[in-house]
């Protein structure tokens, strides 16, 4: 997994990137797999109304 975490004060196109493996006894990659499917299990399809504010 590539992750790309937010760094206060800059544009996420200069923060560091880093490559998370699954490894036995490890957590972070676990941490990172559980936010991403709880941000996406609460996703829904944008609307015009989202775009256009009316």
């Amino acid at each position: 997994m590539l992750v790309n975490p937010h760094v206060y004060g800059i544009g996420a196109y200069m923060a560091p990137v880093f490559h998370l493996r699954r490894m036995p006894g490890g957590g972070l990659f676990d941490t990172y797999a559980n936010s991403i499917e709880q941000t996406w299990g609460g996703a829904r399809q944008v609307t015009d109304r989202d775009i256009t504010g009316a």
